[in-house]
């Protein structure tokens, strides 16, 4: 018998390796789907044997009766969609219409699950027996971990979004934030209860982290409401199957544009996070002049930045918190208007706290970004908190950067709580309060470094005269290695006819 594999570290790339011989004549894209569209029907699967199992143990339950599933939010998989079912034709040419099937079959199991899930595994392009491999490859591979404790959408999403993007050359930012990042906005903001709106939902990262956070602190999930939009349908389908897998209701209205066709105009949200596109340069200016959520100003017609920002400004309830992820041009640019924009944000004490982030964060952009927290109603009037976090993290690959929880992300989360509760949080390099009177002397530039200054150098203890020698004699080690080096280049260089 075949040993199966658990979750755990190296899972996501035996996912990667299925999807890569799902390669052929596909796009990412397109195999990207098919790839997550399994990995979601082979979950619900093995969640659903578990619960069946356990029924079929019991005296007076009904193994096949869909309440009983339903009631400990598990979805029903029909006799014709299960795994083994699946398993079992993966060597048959007709594979891709038994996977078809099954996806319908469960959606009409399942009406939450209603329109989500893909179905076109029998198309043409799609080769049989690559397919067939893959179902394979995920029959070895168990899935019925705690979902509670495992993204697996999630983990999963991202690392094959990384790939494909290291891959293909696309930019991945788009669609999903890193997780150290969204951990970042949700520590920060503390949404223990209440709406939650994404206006740039992508994968949905930002709502399972609330959850998250929310079971973390003992407090009861159902205490929040998640409100999304996305206007790529894929992608807002794979939020959607993110949100089911954890027994989350969210209203994500239909897949549109968030500035054009707002699907939530009457929201007031107690909590909005977002990572929307970086320097969006079409998003709709000429249709919006007269938009009512323009308050500060009419965003540049090149740069959505502040349009982002305003929306969520006119969603915010009377007592909420926004935790944004902006390029860091927002900080301090001064073309279209933004400049005078962000004049009056900061004058109408909004702006609780801005946070510069280290480089390498993103799997697929290099650009700068920084995080805006606002709140209307601002426990310290008048103030900013300003966090250079630049130097943060650490290098998990050669080109990704990875916050710590502990070191990194549960200290910013603890600086911006002492500063709410009035404590001195300044420290020279690391973190500075300013007042608006402050900020208006730098002309409304919130670049944090303008304000924390440079960290104070620790003394080593070695006295200046031993430290000078000890430097000295290391610095004539290294010329002395050099013009060794040199001369051994010059050797081997003369052996091939290259004298210099």
């Amino acid at each position: 018998m075949t040993k199966k594999d658990t979750i755990s570290l190296g899972f996501e790339e035996k996912i990667w390796k299925a999807a890569d011989a799902l390669r052929g004549n596909l796009s990412a894209s397109e195999y990207e789907s098919v790839v997550l569209g399994l990995i979601f029907l082979k979950y619900i699967s093995d969640k659903f044997e578990m619960k069946y199992q356990e029924l079929l143990a019991g005296e007076d339950a009904d193994e096949e009766d869909v309440d009983e599933y339903l009631a400990c939010n598990v979805f029903f998989v029909p006799e014709e969609a299960r795994w083994s079912v699946i398993s079992k034709n993966a060597k048959n040419p007709v594979i891709g219409e038994v996977i078809d099937n099954a996806m319908r079959l469960i959606e009409k199991a399942n009406p939450s699950l209603k329109d989500i899930l893909p179905k076109d595994y029998n198309r043409r392009e799609l080769d049989k027996n690559r397919l067939g491999n893959v179902v394979e490859i995920f029959s070895n591979v168990e899935m019925s971990a705690d979902y509670d404790e495992l993204d697996v959408l999630g983990r999963v999403y991202e690392y094959c979004l990384r790939e494909f993007a290291s891959q293909e050359g696309k930019n991945a930012g788009e669609f999903y934030t890193p997780s150290c990042i969204v951990r970042t906005i949700v520590e920060i903001l503390q949404p223990y209860s209440g709406r939650i709106y994404d206006p740039a939902c992508g994968s949905g990262g930002m709502f399972v982290q609330s959850a998250k956070f929310v079971k973390n602190h003992q407090k009861d999930v159902r205490n929040i409401s998640v409100y999304g939009q996305e206007y790529n349908t894929s992608t807002w389908k794979m939020c959607k199957m993110n949100l089911a897998i954890r027994g989350l209701e969210g209203n994500l209205g239909e897949a549109a544009d968030t500035f054009t066709n707002d699907q939530h105009p009457a929201l007031r949200a107690d909590f909005i996070m977002a990572n929307p596109p970086f320097n969006l340069k079409v998003w709709g200016h000429d249709q919006l002049i007269d938009d009512p959520r323009w308050k500060y100003g009419i965003p540049p017609e090149t740069n959505a930045n502040f349009a982002w920002m305003q929306h969520m400004i006119h969603h915010l309830a009377p007592k909420g918190r926004i935790g944004l992820v902006l390029a860091n041009g927002s900080l301090s640019s001064q073309t279209g208007g933004e400049g005078e924009i962000r004049k009056k944000i900061i004058e109408a004490d909004l702006v609780e706290g801005i946070v510069a982030l280290p480089s390498q964060l993103f799997y697929s952009t290099g650009i700068p970004v920084c995080l805006w927290f606002l709140a209307k109603d601002k426990p310290q009037k008048g103030k900013t908190l300003f966090i250079d976090a630049r130097n943060m993290g650490e290098m998990v690959t050669r080109r990704l950067r990875e916050l710590d929880d502990e070191k990194d992300i549960k200290m910013m989360a603890k600086i911006f709580e002492d500063f709410r509760n009035g404590k001195d949080v300044s420290k020279p390099g690391v973190c500075a309060v300013a007042s608006i009177e402050e900020i208006a002397k730098q002309d409304y530039v919130l670049t944090p470094g303008r304000y924390v200054g440079i960290a104070d150098e620790e003394e080593d203890g070695e006295p200046y005269e031993k430290k000078v020698a000890r430097l000295s004699s290391e610095i004539s080690e290294l010329f002395k290695q050099s013009r060794i080096q040199e001369e051994e280049i010059r050797m081997q260089l003369s052996k091939i006819g290259i004298n210099l």
